[in-house]
């Protein structure tokens, strides 16, 4: 079948099972590995080359690691260092010498029982990361020392595949010397923290939306290609290249523009999964296969939630993150893989130990949607739920020139959290040099104010110098963020209506403050008293005022306007001439 043919029938799979599973609150996941499995060789036979497939959608993988690492600032990450080197490393072992132990009693075989207990120990990162990101604890502490686990678990992928090679007997001979590796993350830290953000800057001063998705797409993957050609993990080099990228001001863009290619390819990458399975094993040996995916999960929900307790969580949390993470992950395939090709495992063992992970992929979504519905039905607090991060930006600040910038600096002096969004990348990077949170991207487009965090945003400043922009913005965020408050810089009289008419809650005539004055400064220079200046320009503010108000009343009718202009020119003079002969009465 083509590549084309395939495609179809990839899509036709997804967009069948994927809204069933949801629907039936089971799971984006669960539905891409039945539709994997039912298109697979197992059962209907519609796509017959599996493997070729996985390498593939491994990139969903990478991807969805880069943007993991891009969400994860460096002081963060040291931040996480309790969780990654004592709850991950204290996962890792303690499960893996737990299933050893049992393994033995059954193989008799060192060597065995230790690659495929390290193959089980280790969780789904895809998986674990979806579920937290659809319940909404990823940011959360509990999620964070998830999350610590996790990347424990993938640091230790590179010394486990070493040990495959080392017990095989025909372990391969060329694999990359340690230097290679070592020589090869030292590169990749060097260009990111010296080279990527000049290159950046420069591929957005071009202005092209397309260069730079191709540029954000093209970093990523070399970064993640030349990890892997050093010996080490296209996932972890993939990780480093988010982590070096977390502080800069083209965070969110990258962010924007890798989010559809990841989100597909995760997708097809769980498809590939099921397609992997050998559903014949399942049916000639349930009790088997049912029985030991049942054992995996019960061991590490048991040794995650103890491990959590300890570290100061909740039991309800510990054991919702225990639940997330107690499936075997995709790294069990590609462990069995290499293990079954040198020789160290049979074939039928292999097979066993990957439909063994793949059923308890299928059983870890089901029960993290009973916990929740245990604890929600026995009215117990929702940890998770409408509980904004405590960095989420409470405002946007769209357009961060001098008028932005004003009300940056007094945000910040209040402790209000702002993120600020220009698309000018060497005016950036001129004003974070004075400390400014602010972040490359267009403003107008909806992808990246979700990504800014406009979720948890309670005002949006428009403050970009194009009033067309202003205006195009406002009618976004009155269609999309019916509730967020909209304070909006207009340029001329014109404007005020549209954005009055648009529904903002404040439009700020940006020449009218320093108008006025500018204008009591005149005064008094022809000799006008300071409380005599200070009359008229307040005089000609309320008018100001009153006339724009009247004009807003009327729906904001051009002719109207016009007209109306006219007659409050001179009613103006008659209050003009009224106030200096009040002002020129004996006192």
């Amino acid at each position: 079948m083509s590549v084309l043919g395939s495609t179809v029938i990839f899509l036709g799979a997804a967009v069948v099972a994927v809204p069933v599973f949801t629907r039936l609150k089971l799971g984006s996941i669960l539905g891409y590995l039945v539709a994997g499995a039912l298109i697979g060789p197992s059962v209907f036979n519609l796509v017959s080359d599996p493997d070729t497939i996985l390498h593939f959608a491994e990139l969903g993988v990478v991807l969805l690691l880069f943007l993991i690492g891009i969400e994860l600032e460096p002081e963060k990450l040291w931040r996480l260092r309790g969780a990654v080197v004592v709850t991950g490393g204290g996962q890792l072992l303690i499960c893996a010498g737990l299933i050893a132990g049992g393994l033995f009693l059954l193989l008799q075989d060192w060597p065995v029982t230790v690659v495929v207990a390290l193959a089980v120990a280790l969780s789904s990162t895809a998986f674990a990361i979806q579920l937290m990101t659809e319940h909404r604890i990823l940011k959360s502490p509990p999620g964070q020392q998830g999350f610590g686990i996790l990347l424990m678990q993938d640091l230790a992928v590179i010394p486990i595949l070493l040990l495959v090679e080392a017990l095989a007997a025909n372990a391969a001979a060329d694999a990359p010397h340690w230097s290679v590796s070592l020589a090869a993350i030292v590169l990749v830290l060097v260009v990111g923290r010296f080279l990527l953000n000049p290159f950046l800057r420069l591929i957005a001063s071009y202005g092209n939306a397309e260069v730079m998705t191709a540029s954000a797409l093209r970093n990523v993957l070399v970064t993640a290609l030349g990890m892997d050609a050093a010996g080490l993990s296209m996932g972890m080099g993939a990780f480093i290249a988010g982590v070096l990228l977390a502080n800069s001001s083209f965070r969110h863009q990258l962010e924007m523009e890798i989010e559809p290619f990841k989100g597909l390819l995760l997708g097809l990458f769980f498809i590939a999964i099921g397609m992997n399975l050998d559903l014949g094993l399942l049916t000639s040996q349930p009790l088997l296969i049912v029985g030991a995916a049942i054992a995996l999960v019960a061991l590490k929900t048991a040794v995650i939630w103890a491990l959590l307790r300890l570290s100061g969580q909740s039991s309800k949390d510990a054991l919702h993150v225990g639940l997330m993470l107690s499936q075997g992950g995709e790294f069990a395939f590609v462990v069995m893989t290499q293990a079954a090709g040198n020789g160290l495992i049979e074939p039928l063992l292999a097979s066993q130990v990957t439909l063994v992970v793949g059923v308890s992929m299928a059983m870890t979504a089901p029960l993290v949607i009973l916990h929740s519905q245990y604890f929600s039905t026995r009215n117990c607090p929702r940890v998770y739920d409408d509980k904004p991060d405590e960095e989420e930006p409470a405002v946007i600040i769209a357009g961060f020139g001098r008028f932005g910038q004003i009300t940056g600096r007094i945000l910040a002096a209040n402790g209000i959290p702002f993120t600020a969004l220009d698309n000018d990348a060497e005016h950036i990077e001129f004003v974070k040099k004075f400390g400014n949170r602010v972040f490359y991207g267009d403003a107008t487009r909806l992808d990246l104010l979700k990504t800014a965090g406009i979720d948890h945003a309670r005002v949006v400043l428009v403050a970009m110098d194009s009033d067309a922009q202003c205006l195009r913005m406002v009618e976004l965020l009155r269609g999309s963020y019916p509730d967020v408050q909209i304070v909006v810089r207009a340029h001329n009289r014109h404007s005020v209506l549209l954005f009055h008419q648009l529904g903002a809650q404040a439009v700020v005539r940006e020449m009218l403050a320093g108008s006025l004055v500018a204008a009591g400064d005149v005064l008094r220079s022809f000799g006008f008293e300071d409380t005599e200046a200070q009359r008229m320009v307040e005089l000609f503010r309320r008018h100001d005022e009153d006339t724009l108000s009247q004009t807003l009343a009327g729906g904001g009718d051009m002719d109207a306007l016009i007209a109306q202009s006219h007659d409050s020119r001179e009613q103006l003079a008659s209050l003009f001439q009224q106030d200096s002969e009040e002002i020129a009465k004996p006192r």
